[in-house]
């Protein structure tokens, strides 16, 4: 068995013990990467006995429940994704978008028929998380303001328009980016933290039975007893691992060492000390079933609970909300969707984006969803589904790593992976009681992006094939031209392709109705690689091709945005010594319309063409002062 043969992890320079970067990086990974499954106490106790499907408060039941989430975070978190699954990175980048691009680049180059289906199904893992990426701020946040109603039942009637509120005013700050508070994530999320491990240890240390439930015996015994419904109610203690796909996704930004030493010495004791406490609590007051969490709390401290409660789900929000807009970039750069305004709200982190459609298509459906559940015990009836069915395509897809990238044997791959999924399947079918129940919501979500996607990569590549059929191939075109030389004008012309090998239809447009070519033409063609970032050193490659023609090609990552003032500059350490301010930019504008017969089925090309029509033009995505764009216009039959 072989290791990953990957590049080098941002974990792996940092020099060993506990220095002030790791702690530093690990401070910031808490408010980044752990703001979604340390704001589960809120709500998953309590689902397990007070919500759609829950089971009586009996000593057997609350220990039984302890055991499976204890289980949950140790096989789930600590074994399949910090032990094994961020061993599959794609050069130091994690997720599931970032592992479907590694496999892909692998199944292009042996053009296998599984590979790729293997790609689509990571694919639509990706789009599952647009669907709980709705759900978590609405979860999060309502299950929070929910406190006040505990309080005093006067304030109840104000949940709903407050968590509303909230959750605008979140949308509404995101274009102006989040770095001027940033800083104060990983502080507000660690001090959430402390609360857990504190209010948890007290109940604890009042009956410390309690912590016999790390026994997995407790689990079997409560499956055994309670049966189907004891198997239902897995829908509900998977709450406390949903949020586990983030710290596999910004992987990159901390480095392995960082995420792993932050979840094993703080997130996951401090959960587990409140887990186990709301247990302790729930064996000497039955009663409090309908909101253990605030129940741990004397009364004067409810209203501080509710305010650091409130900070901590908004913070996790935050993170799912990045996390959606991070997504999207990598899926416009892997050609998955048109291109989209991506405005950078930060300086100095690269991370820091905004994509206004995501946003408002975000808020839009958090609100609708707030409005429609009203509270967070139905909302958490749709919480599981997409989450299981995205972790299970994970532990496929590791599968396909190892045995295909790393050469595991058989023998060793095939148990690992069957380990994964007799853990992940149950939670996976526990979960499928909730689609009557709300579950359908991200399901319809994510077959909706997946749809997209899917018709816009089909209808790019039928484009491309018939461009590629009608174009003369470029050598072939400078040979023409040199035995009937058009004129020849001062300047430079950069035409943007999409094609290596073949004409721009702007240039041969140009050339067959204006008779002109300038002294210097230009072929400058992007190509996104399924790696998250290309050295500078690989980045441009630039050629002359004889006749006054050079070809650029420029190679990015799928992290990276393409910046034509860097391609120049690099371009100029290779001899072509370009002036963007002087130059004439050409760029063909598509004008689609339905062939006879059509590429694709009818509603799928009236779909692709709905999104072209809506898509950010080239001039403005590539950042193309407009003033020197030349626009040529091409009637494309898709």
């Amino acid at each position: 068995m072989t290791e990953p043969t990957n590049a080098k992890k941002a974990s792996e320079t940092l020099p060993a013990g506990i220095d002030g970067r790791l702690l530093q990086l690990s401070l910031a990974a808490l408010g980044v990467v752990f703001g979604d499954i340390a704001t589960s106490p809120i709500y998953a106790i309590r689902e397990c006995f007070h919500g759609e499907y829950g089971i009586p408060v009996t000593p057997v039941n609350v220990m039984g429940v302890l055991s499976l989430m204890f289980w949950s975070l140790v096989m789930i978190v600590g074994v399949k994704y910090l032990v094994f699954v961020f061993r599959a990175d794609n050069r130091g980048e994690g997720g599931v978008i970032a592992l479907t691009a590694l496999i892909r680049g692998h199944s292009e180059k042996t053009a296998k028929k599984s590979a790729l289906a293997v790609v689509g199904l990571g694919l639509f893992a990706a789009c599952l998380l647009y669907g709980d990426g709705m759900i978590t701020p609405a979860i999060s946040v309502l299950s929070a303001v929910e406190g006040i109603g505990i309080i005093t039942p006067v304030f109840t009637p104000y949940v709903l328009p407050i968590t509303i509120v909230i959750l605008i005013g979140l949308f509404l700050i995101q274009r102006h980016g989040t770095a001027h508070v940033g800083g104060l994530f990983g502080p507000v999320i660690l001090v959430w933290l402390l609360f857990l491990a504190v209010t948890g240890a007290v109940q604890v240390a009042r009956n410390p039975q309690v912590l016999a439930a790390m026994l997995p015996w407790y689990a079997l015994r409560f499956l055994l007893v309670n049966k189907l419904h004891g198997f239902v109610v897995l829908g509900a203690v998977f709450l406390v691992v949903t949020g586990t796909e983030a710290l596999y996704a910004d992987m990159g930004h901390f480095g392995t060492r960082p995420i792993r030493l932050t979840w094993f010495a703080i997130v996951m004791p401090a959960l587990v000390l409140n887990y186990f406490g709301q247990g302790a609590l729930l064996l000497r007051q039955p009663e409090a079933s309908s909101h253990p969490f605030y129940a741990m709390v004397p009364s004067w401290g409810t209203v501080p609970t509710v305010i650091l409660a409130t900070l901590a789900t908004i913070i996790a929000s935050q993170a799912v909300i990045s996390g959606a807009f991070s997504m999207t970039r990598q899926a416009i750069q892997l050609g998955y969707l048109p291109r989209l305004t991506i405005r950078h709200t930060s300086a100095r982190q690269i991370g820091q984006i905004y994509i206004a459609p995501v946003n408002w298509m975000l808020m839009l459906c958090t609100i609708v969803l707030v409005a429609g559940f009203q509270t967070s015990s139905r909302l958490a009836a749709a919480y599981g589904v997409a989450v299981t069915s995205t972790m299970i395509i994970t532990t496929l897809l590791f599968f396909v790593v190892a045995r295909h990238r790393w050469n595991w044997p058989l023998a060793w791959a095939a148990p690992l992976a069957g380990l994964f999924l007799l853990v992940d399947v149950p939670f996976f079918m526990a979960n499928l009681s909730k689609i009557l129940h709300g579950a359908w919501f991200p399901l319809v979500i994510g077959a909706a992006f997946f749809t997209l996607m899917r018709t816009w990569a089909e209808g790019r590549r039928i484009l491309a094939a018939r461009l590629q059929s009608a174009a003369l191939p470029v050598h072939r075109f400078i040979v023409d031209l040199s035995s009937h030389p058009p004129h020849r004008i001062e300047g430079d012309a950069i035409f943007l392709t999409g094609s290596r090998s073949v004409v721009p239809v702007a240039l041969a447009k140009n050339v067959r109705h204006n008779q002109v070519v300038h002294s210097r033409t230009v072929l400058l063609h992007f190509r996104v690689e399924d790696v998250p970032r290309v050295p500078n050193l690989e980045k441009i490659q630039t050629e002359k091709l004889g006749g006054g023609f050079h070809r650029i090609i420029a190679r990015y990552g799928f992290m990276e945005d393409p910046s034509l003032d860097h391609v120049f500059t690099l371009a100029r350490g290779q001899g072509l010594d370009l002036n963007p301010q002087t130059a004439s930019f050409y760029i063909g504008r598509e004008n689609l319309v339905m062939g006879h017969p059509p590429g694709m089925a009818r509603w799928r090309g009236n779909l692709f063409m709905f999104m072209s029509r809506n898509a950010t033009d080239a001039t403005s995505f590539f950042k193309v002062p407009a003033d020197q764009v030349i626009e040529v216009g091409v009637r494309l039959m898709i």
